[in-house]
C-alpha cells in the first residue's frame, strides 16, 4: 500500500510544482517593444508624453502586468528599421508593436521598397517567434493617387502575409487634427497620443492575452 500511496504523492507535487512553474511564466511582467519612429519615438514631447510611456500606463492602468519600451528613432525609415532590427531583439521582448513607414511615404520612396524592408522584418520576428501587432500608415493624398494606391495596402498584405495583426492606421482620429498634433501637423501631442493609445489599447490588450495563453502548460 505504501509503495502506491507514494507514487501518488509524488506525481501530485510534481504536476503542482509544473502548474506553478507554468502559471508564473505566464503572469510575469511582459515587455512590449514600441519599434518605429518619430511617432512611436514621442519626437517633440516629453519622456512621459510618448507613446510608449502613455501606453504603459494605461496597460497598468487596465490591470497588465507590462513594461514598454521605446524602440523608436526619429528619422528611421523601413531601411533603418530593418538595420536595426537585431539591436531591438537583442532586448528580447515579448510583444512588438512595429511602426515604420511614415518616413518612407513623405520621402516618396518606393512602398515596394518599404513593403520589402517591412517583410524582412517580420521574417524575422517571426523566426524568433514573437508576437508582433502591425501599425499600418496612410499615404498623404498630396502625393497623388498611383502613389497611394501603391503605398496604402502594403500593410494588409503583410499583416496577411505574416498571420499577424494588423492596425489600420497608427494616426487614426489624430491625423491633421490641429488640436491634437504639434504646429508642424505631422507629429502628435500629448492630447493626440491619448487618443492613439486608447484607440490601439483594445489590440494590444488582445495579443497581450494571445501571449500569454500560449505560455501556458495546456490543462
Amino acid at each position: 500500500m505504501l509503495r502506491p500511496l507514494l507514487a501518488f504523492t509524488l506525481m501530485w507535487l510534481f504536476a503542482g510544482s509544473a502548474l506553478a512553474q507554468g502559471a508564473a511564466v505566464a503572469e510575469r511582467p511582459l515587455t512590449i517593444a514600441a519599434f518605429g519612429d518619430s511617432l512611436t519615438a514621442g519626437y517633440g514631447l516629453e519622456a512621459k508624453d510618448g507613446f510608449a510611456a502613455k501606453l504603459e500606463v494605461a496597460l497598468r492602468a487596465a490591470g497588465e502586468n507590462v513594461r514598454v519600451s521605446n524602440a523608436g528613432v526619429s528619422g528611421d525609415t523601413t531601411a533603418g528599421g530593418l538595420a536595426r532590427v537585431d539591436w531591438v531583439l537583442g532586448d528580447k521582448p515579448d510583444i512588438v508593436i512595429l511602426e515604420l513607414g511614415a518616413n518612407d511615404m513623405l520621402r516618396g520612396l518606393s512602398p515596394a521598397r518599404a513593403e520589402a524592408n517591412l517583410d524582412a522584418i517580420l521574417a524575422k520576428l517571426g523566426e524568433r517567434k514573437i508576437p508582433v501587432l502591425l501599425a499600418g500608415m496612410l499615404a498623404s493624398r498630396s502625393l497623388g493617387s498611383d502613389y497611394t494606391k501603391e503605398f496604402d495596402p502594403l500593410y494588409r498584405r503583410l499583416a496577411d502575409k505574416h498571420r499577424v495583426p494588423l492596425y489600420p492606421f497608427f494616426l487614426d482620429g489624430v491625423a491633421l487634427d490641429q488640436a491634437l498634433n504639434q504646429p508642424d501637423l505631422l507629429h502628435p501631442n500629448a492630447r493626440g497620443v491619448d487618443v492613439i493609445v486608447a484607440r490601439i489599447l483594445p489590440q494590444v490588450r488582445q495579443l497581450i492575452a494571445t501571449t500569454r495563453a500560449a505560455a501556458r502548460p495546456p490543462a
